[in-house]
């Protein structure tokens, strides 16, 4: 078991890696908590890291650990983003205490519940796990795809994955934002939904990127 310290250190070693930088100093850059050599030294003592030249890479058993730990981080960032609805400093805040008391189990159920996001707030990759491979759905109420409702069907959306940042901004300028419930009104030939008085028809592609909360039960609306 590692402590929190040194998962913040494997986090910082991902990140950088991530850049393409696998200096000691890019590391230090990239971590929220001082980083001495006695702590690097413990962890290549660990077999989890190997240093030389001023370059630290990961070990072929400390490269899963640090993998699962960066998942359960942006997961977590996901969570306190589109549920939660926390930003920036606050959102780095809580998303680091959830991560390091995620149990596997919990870490799955809450992949499946956010319909297995690929990238976390900030555009960055999530690690995929087990359950993102077998796209498992067996929480109720998962988030899902927009375009996986029917017409007449709602849901309340949790995030929208920033394909394209300009159709991002554009979706945020017609007032759809996490939170808001929207209704699939058709599918076909245009894909067009209902919030708020408003009735849109939007791109399936785009639409494909709007995440929703599933909410049960018929919209009247005709």
């Amino acid at each position: 078991m590692l402590t929190e310290k040194q998962e913040e250190i494997m986090e910082a070693i991902w990140c950088a890696a991530e850049n393409k930088n696998f200096s000691i100093e890019g590391i230090k850059n990239e971590c929220i908590v001082d980083i001495s050599e006695a702590d690097l030294l413990e962890l290549e003592q660990n077999g989890l890291i190997v240093s030389s030249d001023d370059m630290i890479l990961f070990t072929s058993s400390g490269k899963p650990i640090a993998e699962a730990i960066m998942r359960r981080h942006r997961l977590a960032e996901v969570l306190v983003y589109s549920i939660l609805k926390l930003r920036d400093s606050a959102m780095e805040e809580v998303a680091c205490k959830v991560e390091h008391r995620l149990l596997s189990e919990v870490e799955e159920s809450i992949c499946i519940l956010l319909g297995h996001p690929e990238i976390c707030p900030d555009g960055k990759p999530i690690p995929k796990g087990k359950c993102c491979k077998k796209r498992l759905r067996s929480v109720s109420n998962t988030v899902v795809s927009l375009t996986e409702l029917k017409p007449s069907e709602k849901g309340k959306i949790t995030y929208i994955k920033p394909g394209s940042h300009s159709n991002f901004h554009q979706l945020i300028s017609f007032g759809l934002h996490p939170g808001v419930t929207v209704t699939v009104h058709r599918t076909g030939p245009a894909f067009c939904i209902k919030f708020e008085n408003t009735e849109l028809a939007i791109d399936k592609e785009i639409a494909k990127e709007i995440f929703v909360w599933k909410i049960e039960g018929k919209d009247d609306e005709k």
